[in-house]
């Protein structure tokens, strides 16, 4: 086998031929066309120099010995990369048989013996132009193949990584190179290997960092310019020697470097103009293929080749940035959505817990038990180490811990603090200002002994400061807004709940004091009244005496007033008897009531019948109506059941309500009693007309010594005590008293049991 070199250009033909003559011939006549040109003496060589040399053609002899030229076409036809290459048979035979039997072993064309030559150099010529334009065809194919199967993968993956794996590989296997690899810039201008395809025979350099900075400050900025680099051969270039040193050790013979730009802009412009345009462009990295094994002439197709490479990356590099950022910003969301429904879940829990704080403080009046609630509940709650609470002596300027929760810390209960040591703490929680703070330097109180994290809230109300709630936590907590309002809002809680406990102190206090004046009132009444009746008795007892005397020795009588002898003594005599008889009234009146107070009064229970019992009680006022012009009526069904009572106490009601009826009914007003029966109670009605209590003096009528003010029309006066007695005797007789006033006229209404014969 024999080649030789051309000086035009490195187009090879294979010429395979027994004739050595006709070797010399094919050899000199194709050198002069500028290629080169390999020679095989027979079939089994011609195949041999296929394999080894690739050439561009192949001119084979029809008839040669041993193998055949038909043979060998067929048997080039059926290696690697066979099927593409033009085979022109040549024959002296000009018969039909031989010329098909020519193209069924695969000729692309023929031309017999004796060759013409330029026939030949046209021939081969366009065999050579057919089959580059097919080859070109097949590259275009293959990187269109190529490019939209990136795309794809791009468009179907956000995996960087593999993208650019794969990227490099299908490269690598496109150009029949010997490495193609993806070069990343850092920060700082220099950069690494991020992915390789590589030989076996060749050096891998995947994750190699290169700091040369020659390369950043003569490379850098012609490739952000989208400068190509395609270098045929390193030797030729008149490199500095430590840059082919790098090279070198790399294995590197020539290369071709496009750059990897990125669009600056929110969207890459995915068109022509992206790879001409630089002006929102930044230099990410290099797309690099290298020829180890010796120089290379790089291809226009190759380059465009890389360079849409390029852009497929920078896409596929901005979208996996892209996916990333909305992956972090996702992330970022989930985690702010995340710690919103903690703040709103803790928001829940922390009102749940100031609920359960406010009930509890609300269910007791006791100030120790209120303050001890609230700090245990919130020591609990927000698991602090120590929680208590301070009232204030203003006056004194002090602070005394009341109440506390600890876990593990003694008791610092009862421990009274001066505020003027602490003024930086109290001018602020005075003012009504929470404060949050760390270990105090200087000194040392209670609350904060081997403790730092510190929230500190006054308990005020609109009246002022009362004290304060303390509450600590490990040195590296910070209290947030929703645990600093609790706690503000179970100090105001704590406020009202000790402002509510003094005032029922105070209240308390009050009643046990009205009591105990009530008490002496009724024992001073009850020892005036005893102390009163007997001496009223025996004034009384002395006017009955002294009316019998003047009656032996004077003749006089009471009754007859009209004698001008009797009319002094009379008068004078009527008003003792009168003011005594008042006098006894208001004694008895007093004792009753002492005794219903008491519960010592007996009653005497006896069957009576209303229908015949009440006539004869009302009969002695009849003389009074009658003088007043007042009007009486009686209302009794003659069926009534009989009534089980105390007929004292019950005439005494009855008495008192028509004397409060006569006293305040006009002339020409009528008083009516009647009676009624209303399920399994007596119902005994007194009301009259002419007169109406205000409203507002409704709820008093049966207080003691309570008269209505301007009301009695006939000034008969009294004591207040009649309605008192009224509503003790009734509630004594177990039974009830209403009372209705409206359109000038009053009724009282007295329920009582009935009780039958023999029950």
């Amino acid at each position: 086998m024999n080649i030789s070199d051309s000086p035009k250009h490195s187009t090879l033909i294979l010429v395979i031929d027994d004739d050595r003559l006709m070797r010399i011939q094919l050899r000199r006549a194709m050198e002069q066309e500028g290629y080169q040109v390999a020679e095989a003496v027979d079939g089994e060589e011609g195949l041999a120099a296929y394999t080894c040399l690739k050439p561009d053609i192949v001119l084979v002899d029809g008839m040669m010995p041993v193998m055949d030229g038909f043979t060998c076409c067929k048997l080039i036809r059926s290696l690697p990369g066979g099927d593409r290459i033009p085979i022109l048979t040549i024959t002296a035979l000009e018969d039909e048989e031989s010329v098909d039997r020519a193209f069924e072993a695969g000729a692309i064309d023929y031309i017999t013996k004796p060759i013409h030559w330029a026939v030949l150099r046209q021939r081969v010529r366009r065999l050579l132009e057919a089959s580059r334009a097919e080859q070109e065809l097949r590259q275009q194919t293959e990187r269109e193949r190529l490019i939209d199967k990136i795309a794809q993968r791009i468009r179907q993956s956000l995996n960087l990584e593999k993208i650019l794996n794969t990227t490099v590989a299908e490269v690598r296997e496109f150009l029949q190179a010997d490495r193609v690899l993806i070069y990343r810039y850092d920060c700082d201008g220099h950069g690494s290997i991020v992915v390789e395809s590589v030989g076996d025979r060749w050096i891998p350099i995947l994750g190699k960092k290169i700091a040369y900075p020659y390369l950043g400050k003569n490379y850098i900025p012609a490739y952000q310019q989208n400068r190509i680099q395609a270098k045929a051969d390193i030797y030729t270039l008149g490199l500095p020697q430590s840059l082919l040193d790098l090279l070198a050790g790399f294995q590197v013979r020539a290369h071709l470097v496009v750059p990897i730009l990125q669009d600056n802009s929110e969207f890459l412009v995915l068109n022509s103009q992206l790879e001409n345009s630089t002006q929102n462009s930044q230099l990410w990295g290099l797309l690099i293929a290298h020829q180890c094994s010796g120089p290379r002439h790089w291809q226009n197709l190759e380059i465009d080749l890389l360079k849409q490479l390029a852009t497929q990356v920078a896409i596929a590099i901005q979208q996996s940035e892209l996916y990333q950022h909305l992956a972090r910003l996702n992330t970022d969301l989930e985690k702010q959505v995340q710690e919103r429904t903690d703040l709103l879940q803790q928001a829940l829990n922390l009102e749940a817990m100031l609920k359960r704080i406010t009930d509890k403080v609300r269910d007791t009046l006791d100030e120790s038990h209120i303050l001890q609630t609230a700090v245990q509940e919130l020591a609990l709650g927000l698991k602090a180490d120590y929680c208590c609470t301070a009232l204030y002596n203003l006056e004194k300027a002090t602070s005394s811990i009341c109440s506390e929760y600890a876990i593990t810390s003694p008791s610092d209960r009862n421990c009274v603090l001066q505020m003027a040591d602490f003024p930086g703490i109290y001018s602020q929680l005075l003012q009504g200002q929470y404060l949050q703070f760390c270990e105090i330097a200087s000194h040392s109180i209670p609350q904060v002994q081997h403790r730092v994290a510190v929230l500190a809230c006054p308990i005020l109300d609109n009246q002022g400061v009362l004290g304060d709630l303390w509450l600590l936590k490990p040195k590296e907590y910070v209290f947030n807004e929703l645990e600093i309002r609790l706690v503000q809002q179970v100090a105001n809680q704590c406020a009202i709940a000790i402002r509510q406990a003094r005032l029922y102190q105070a209240a308390q206090a009050q009643v046990e004091e009205l009591e105990k004046l009530s008490r002496l009132k009724d024992d001073f009444l009850n020892t005036v009244s005893h102390e009163l009746k007997t001496p009223v008795s025996n004034m009384k007892m002395a006017i009955q005496m002294l009316e019998v005397t003047m009656n032996q020795e004077c003749g006089f009588d009471p009754e007859l007033e009209n004698t001008h002898k009797n009319n002094t003594a009379a008068r004078y005599f009527h008003l003792l008897n009168d003011e005594c008889e008042r006098e006894i009234n208001l004694i008895n009146d007093l004792l009753e009531l002492q005794q219903l107070n008491a519960g010592t009064l007996l009653l005497d229970r006896r069957i009576i019948h209303l229908q015949d019992w009440i006539p004869h009680v009302v009969e002695p006022f009849e003389h009074l109506i009658h003088n007043q012009q007042q009007i009486l009526e009686i209302d009794i069904p003659r069926q009534l059941p009989p009534l089980a009572s105390d007929p004292f106490s019950l005439k005494r009601i009855l008495t008192e309500l028509l004397n409060n009826a006569c006293k305040y009914t006009p002339a020409k007003g009528k008083i009516t009693v009647g009676v009624r029966i209303n399920s399994d109670k007596i119902q005994l009605r007194v009301s009259n007309s002419g007169i109406e209590i205000p409203r507002h003096e409704m709820h008093r009528i049966f207080d003691k010594f309570y008269r209505i003010p301007s009301n009695d029309p006939w000034k008969h006066g009294g004591t207040g005590l009649g309605l008192a007695l009224v509503d003790k005797l009734v509630s004594y007789l177990g039974g009830s008293i209403q009372v209705e006033s409206e359109s000038r006229h009053t009724t009282f209404l007295v329920e009582l049991p009935i009780m039958y014969e023999g029950k």
